[in-house]
């Protein structure tokens, strides 16, 4: 960090946002995240010393979508270890999040847990454990932030409403035995998860494990070995943020993740994690406010990995 404090910092970053906003399109095929306000903004930064934070509507609820999907993965790798790469792989996918054509190629074995295809592997590893991976999901989160989190219903019968791309993944993968429960109970549960809701406080405690070598300063316990936490920030590295990682690399730095409701939340090892919101997204269904902000944080800051 340099001499501005974090503070003053985030009073920066959100003058330097505003040319960016109307930039990108508020998403629609979700009726429900349509009716957001594309003007929101919030961002928070917890650090591991214990400091926090925020900016804006940094404490406002809202949908984090494919965010959920760190937390579901975590839980899975916690269970029942490498043998989730039997099912999903690591590498980035090329293509947007829920595309159809490279996973009918590749046998219906998913790039990385991050693309759609992915996570709904993860969900069906999930049901092999659990009745509800979404309230377990929800429960781990909730746990993390150290504070209550909701799924909002109308977001997610909204979301399975139209969920017609991800039955198409689910039945593709359940036909090459990716999947192995019933593919409408996969996309349900996945769907009902993706309608979390959190703020922007509640992502960057969630996440402060990634950053603090698997331990959580905020509920003081041990989250994740050290080993598989290295593993996870190498993952949103190079696939947390789609097909557009590279270029998120390139201008920020940090491994990240974001989700189509605006969010995006990033992981200075060692150091702190930073969550924003805005629900305006770019073509590859990231936030451009959100991944603005990320820049302008990580060359104030100077703290990219890379």
């Amino acid at each position: 960090m340099n001499e501005l404090s974090i503070d003053e910092v985030l009073a920066e970053v959100a003058v330097l946002v505003k040319p960016h906003f109307g930039k990108g399109r508020v998403p629609d095929y979700i009726p429900q995240l349509a009716t957001v306000p594309a003007t929101k903004f919030g961002m928070a930064v917890r650090t591991v010393e214990g400091g926090e934070h925020v900016i804006g509507d940094a404490d406002e609820g809202f949908s984090v979508q494919s965010i959920t999907k760190v937390f579901s993965l975590g839980l899975a790798l916690n269970r029942i270890g490498d043998e989730v790469w039997t099912r999903v792989g690591k590498e980035p996918s090329g293509t947007p999040f829920n595309h159809l054509s490279l996973l009918e190629a590749e046998g219906g074995f998913p790039r990385n847990p991050f693309i759609n295809a992915g996570a709904l592997a993860v969900t069906d590893i999930l049901l092999d454990k659990v009745k509800d991976p979404a309230a377990l999901v929800r429960g781990f989160a909730g746990f993390l932030a150290d504070s209550p989190v909701a799924i909002d219903e109308a977001v997610a019968a909204s979301e399975l409403d139209n969920a017609w791309q991800n039955r198409a993944i689910a039945n593709l993968m359940r036909g090459k035995g990716t999947v192995r429960h019933d593919p409408e109970a996969v996309v349900a549960a996945y769907s009902r998860q993706c309608a979390l809701t959190m703020s922007c406080r509640q992502l960057a405690r969630a996440f402060l494990p990634l950053a603090a070598g698997g331990f959580s300063p905020v509920v003081e316990e041990t989250i994740f070995a050290e080993r598989l936490t290295r593993r996870l920030n190498a993952l949103l590295l190079t696939c947390g943020i789609y097909d557009s990682v590279g270029s998120f690399a390139y201008r920020v730095g940090l491994p990240a993740k974001s989700g189509v409701g605006g969010g995006v939340v990033a992981v200075v090892p060692g150091k702190a994690t930073v969550a924003v919101w805005s629900p305006e997204l770019d073509r590859f269904g990231t936030s451009v406010v959100g991944a603005s902000a990320l820049e302008a944080f990580s060359q104030l800051t100077n703290c990219s990995v890379l």
